[in-house]
């Protein structure tokens, strides 16, 4: 008895261990570039200067060597959270412009309140049979 209890214990613990979530991190994938960054930006500048402004950029094309893309996306638990971008345009050595695309204004790491609601916002991309069968409770 004492032997049969202990095996259905040790059984009953093997399988719920296997019942935890599946934990899905955070990815920041591209050059996260703020618009503090890009307010440094001014036209004249050379190719270093942006570099160092902005950092070696994701993307350099083949076919137009006077452009650098700067991308960046975020993804938490699944879901993807924004996309930003920003692209920059030389004539030669020297910065002629840039365009951006919904640039952050602060650091991801800083959790302001744009992150926050798109976060709550967002839906995860699928959802675990326990979330499926739970998620009427919520």
């Amino acid at each position: 008895m004492r032997v049969a209890l202990l095996a259905v214990t040790a059984f009953f613990s093997l399988l719920l261990s296997g019942c935890g979530v599946v934990y899905k991190m955070e990815v920041n994938q591209g050059n996260y570039v703020t618009q503090a960054m890009v307010d440094k930006l001014k036209a004249g500048q050379t190719r270093q200067q942006v570099k160092f402004i902005l950092g070696t950029p994701a993307t350099e094309s083949v076919f137009h060597k006077d452009r650098w893309d700067y991308n960046f996306s975020l993804t938490r638990r699944g879901a993807k959270i924004t996309d930003h971008q920003l692209a920059v345009l030389f004539d030669g050595d020297v910065l002629k412009s840039w365009s951006v695309k919904n640039l952050p204004t602060e650091s991801v790491v800083d959790r302001d309140p744009a992150y926050a609601k798109l976060e709550k916002d967002a839906k995860p991309a699928d959802k675990s049979w326990w979330d499926s069968l739970t998620g009427w409770w919520k």
